[in-house]
């Protein structure tokens, strides 16, 4: 494993998608806790798309129209329930200070849901992890779980810190009902915005 892997990784964990978007709804609506939850939840998710790449599920995705379409559709309809899960009141990211503390399970869940019914995200497994293997690897299959470890690792210690800088700021935004608000829209907006650009994706 070299550095290259490593800081490759970093930068695409950082990137803001939609498990670090829910992970900071999900800090700024219940706090640090949950989103913990939401990091641990978005991190198992990727395990099937890892595991398919490691596999070779991935390619029958990438070869078959149908299969990519259909769990490409679930997620659209999925991003587009969190958007709206969002907007309504008393909705599961409501932010509010005397909010019903949700199952973490089910926040975990939720994240899970996010990464699994994502078809790209097998498909970059599949062009990412192999890049990495070295040529003279004895047991590729082994170094590939490694890598995937590795990159999982690492995105539950970003989300964490996400988390923590979301759940830091709660109180003081729950203070102010403008911002409140306005956050609740970006956020169910973002998530309107990742729906309809995976609906658009081959």
């Amino acid at each position: 494993m070299g550095i290259e892997f490593l800081l490759t990784s970093l930068v695409v964990v950082l990137l803001p998608g939609t498990g670090v978007i829910f992970t900071l709804a999900t800090g700024l609506g219940a706090g640090f806790r949950a989103s913990v939850a939401a990091a641990f939840g978005c991190t198992l998710g990727i395990l099937p798309a890892a595991v398919a790449s490691i596999v070779g599920l991935a390619a029958v995705l990438h070869t078959s129209a149908l299969a990519f379409t259909v769990i490409k559709y679930l997620g659209v309809a999925y991003l587009f329930y969190m958007a709206w899960s969002i907007l309504r009141d008393g909705g599961t990211l409501d932010l509010k200070a005397d909010q019903t503390r949700r199952s973490y399970r089910r926040i975990a869940l939720s994240a899970m849901l996010i990464n699994i019914l994502n078809p790209k995200l097998s498909l970059f497994f599949l062009a990412f992890l192999p890049q990495f293997v070295a040529p003279e690897a004895t047991n590729p299959t082994a170094q590939l779980v490694l890598l995937a470890g590795v990159f999982m690792g690492m995105t539950f210690a970003v989300f964490v810190i996400y988390g923590a800088f979301a759940a830091a700021a709660r109180d003081h935004i729950i203070r102010r009902p403008a911002v409140m608000a306005w956050i609740r829209r970006s956020f169910a907006g973002t998530f309107g915005v990742l729906g309809a650009k995976l609906a658009l994706s081959d």
